[in-house]
C-alpha cells in the first residue's frame, strides 16, 4: 500500500512550473531576492505559496500562466533553517554553482569571476519566475509577484531579467528551441518523443521512486523535501556573430553553411532533426510537433553519418545510443528562455548588446543530471571515443576545438572551435512544494 501512495503525484503541491511545458509564444521574468530579516523571509513565503499555482492545472488552460519560487541554499540559512535541516541538502546544493565551477567548465572567461553581479553571489537567496503567454497577461502576475515583497523592509529586489521566446521558437543562433521534454510518470502530460517511455517520477521529484526503483535522499524534514526539486539556473550569452563567422569561414556557399550548422546542432535550424532528414531541412517537419522528436539513433545511424555521435543533441540526450541503459538516470526537464534583441541577419560583426538564454534545468539530482551532462557528456568526448572533443555549440572550447563529421569515405574534421556560449551567471536553487513554502513560513512556531 506504501508503494502504491508514493507512485501517485501529489499534484496539488508540487509547483506548476516543474511540469508544465512552457506556452508558445510567452514572456518570462527572472527577479533575484535577497533576504535581510528573517522574519520578513517567512513572511515572503507565506504569501508566495498563496501565489504559486500547483500542478493540479498544469494540463489546462490556466497552466499558461505561473509563478514560481526557488531558494537557494544561502537563502534556506537566511530564512532560519535548521542547521541539520540545512546538512540533510545535497552537497552539491550546498556548495552552490560558482563553488563548483571547475568542474562544470566554468573557467577562464566562463569564470564565476566574470559573471554578472550578483549571480553566483550569497547575496543570492530566492528566485522568482513569472511566465506566461504574452507580455500583456505577464504584467499583473509580476504585479503579484512584487507585492509579496514590496513592502517587506527586509527583502530586497537585486536583480531582473526579461526573456521570451518569439512564436518561430528560435533563440539567438536561429535554431527553434524547446522541442525535446521528458514525459513524467503520473503528470498527466505527454512527453515529445513518442519512442520515449514515461520516465519515474523520482527522476524529477523528491518524495518518489526513481528509475532505480529506490526513493532519492531528499532533505529533513519529510515536509521540506518531499514534491521539491533542484534546479540548476544558468545565464548563457551566445556569441552570434563569432558563431556565423565560424561557420562562413569554414564553408564554401551559404547552402553549406546551413549543413554545417545542422551537424554542429543535430537538427536543422528550423527543428527537423537530421535523423529524419539528413539532406535538406524541412520546416514543415521542423514544425511539427508530432513528428519533430520522434526518433532514436542507434537503430539506423550508429556512426552518426546522419547525426553526427559529438552533436549537439546527440551528446545532450544520447537516447538509445550505446549509453542508453544509464540515459535515463542522467535525463532532466530543460526549460529555455531568450533574452535580448536578435542579432540582424547576415550580420558577423559583434554588436556589443548582451542576448542569449536563460536555463532552467530540473531534477531530483544536480550530481548525476546537471553536473553529469555538463561535465561527461557536454565537455568531455570520452563516452563517444573523442576525449578532447567537447560540444561544438555549448562546449567550453578555446580556440582549439574540434568536431568530427562523419561521411564517406572520409570524416570531415573542423578545427578552431571557439566558445560560442559564455556562462554569464547561475545558482542552485530548491523549488518546494507547496506545504513546504507554508511550513517555512511557520519555522519559528
Amino acid at each position: 500500500m506504501t508503494e502504491a501512495v508514493n507512485a501517485m503525484l501529489e499534484l496539488d503541491d508540487i509547483q506548476s512550473g516543474v511540469l508544465r511545458p512552457r506556452p508558445t509564444p510567452y514572456a518570462a521574468t527572472y527577479i533575484l531576492l535577497r533576504i535581510d530579516d528573517r522574519k520578513a523571509g517567512q513572511e515572503l513565503m507565506l504569501r508566495a505559496s498563496s501565489l504559486v499555482a500547483s500542478a493540479t492545472h498544469a494540463t489546462g488552460p490556466l497552466g499558461d500562466t505561473w509563478l514560481s519560487v526557488a531558494i537557494s541554499f544561502q537563502g534556506f540559512k537566511a530564512l532560519g533553517l535548521p542547521q541539520e535541516s540545512l546538512d540533510s541538502f545535497a552537497p552539491e546544493f550546498r556548495q552552490g554553482m560558482a563553488a563548483r565551477a571547475t568542474l562544470l567548465g566554468d573557467t577562464g572567461e566562463n569564470s564565476p569571476e566574470n559573471w554578472e553581479k550578483p549571480l553566483g553571489s550569497a547575496d543570492v537567496h530566492v528566485v522568482l519566475t513569472a511566465v506566461s503567454p504574452d507580455a500583456q497577461r505577464l504584467e499583473p502576475v509580476l504585479e503579484r509577484a512584487r507585492k509579496t515583497y514590496r513592502k517587506l523592509a527586509g527583502i530586497a529586489a537585486i536583480w531582473r531579467q526579461d526573456c521570451h521566446a518569439l512564436p518561430t521558437e528560435r533563440e539567438a543562433f536561429g535554431f527553434r528551441d524547446g522541442i525535446s521534454h521528458p514525459a513524467v510518470e503520473g503528470s498527466g502530460i505527454p512527453g515529445t518523443n513518442p519512442k520515449e517511455r514515461p520516465l519515474e517520477a523520482g527522476e524529477f521529484i523528491l518524495g518518489y521512486p526513481d528509475e532505480s526503483g529506490v526513493m532519492p535522499r531528499m532533505p529533513w524534514p519529510e515536509i521540506l523535501g518531499r514534491n521539491g526539486s533542484y534546479v540548476a539556473f544558468r545565464k548563457l550569452r551566445q556569441n552570434v556573430a563569432l558563431f556565423r563567422g565560424y561557420l562562413r569561414a569554414n564553408s564554401s556557399s551559404p547552402e553549406e553553411e546551413e549543413l554545417l550548422a545542422a551537424k554542429m546542432m543535430g537538427r536543422w535550424r528550423s527543428g527537423a532533426p537530421l535523423a529524419l532528414c539528413p539532406l535538406h531541412d524541412e520546416p514543415e517537419l521542423g514544425a511539427d510537433r508530432l513528428r519533430n522528436n520522434d526518433f532514436l539513433y542507434e537503430a539506423d545511424d550508429p556512426i552518426g553519418y546522419r547525426t553526427p555521435v559529438g552533436s549537439h543533441v546527440r551528446r545532450a540526450n544520447p537516447r538509445d545510443a550505446s549509453v542508453a541503459g544509464i540515459g535515463r538516470i542522467h535525463r532532466m526537464i530543460r526549460r529555455g528562455t531568450s533574452y535580448g534583441p536578435p542579432l540582424p541577419e547576415g550580420v558577423v560583426e559583434d554588436d556589443g548588446v548582451d542576448r542569449g538564454l536563460m536555463f532552467a534545468f530540473i531534477g531530483a539530482s544536480l550530481g548525476r543530471q546537471f553536473e553529469f551532462v555538463q561535465s561527461e557528456w557536454i565537455n568531455d568526448g570520452g563516452f563517444i571515443g573523442a576525449r578532447d572533443a567537447k560540444d561544438p555549440i555549448s562546449g567550453a572550447n578555446d580556440g582549439s576545438g574540434v568536431f568530427d563529421i562523419p561521411r564517406r569515405p572520409v570524416r570531415k574534421r573542423l578545427h578552431g572551435l571557439a566558445r560560442f556560449v559564455v556562462t554569464r551567471g547561475g545558482e542552485y536553487c530548491f523549488l518546494p512544494g507547496l506545504r513546504a513554502l507554508r511550513w517555512l513560513a511557520e519555522l519559528d512556531t
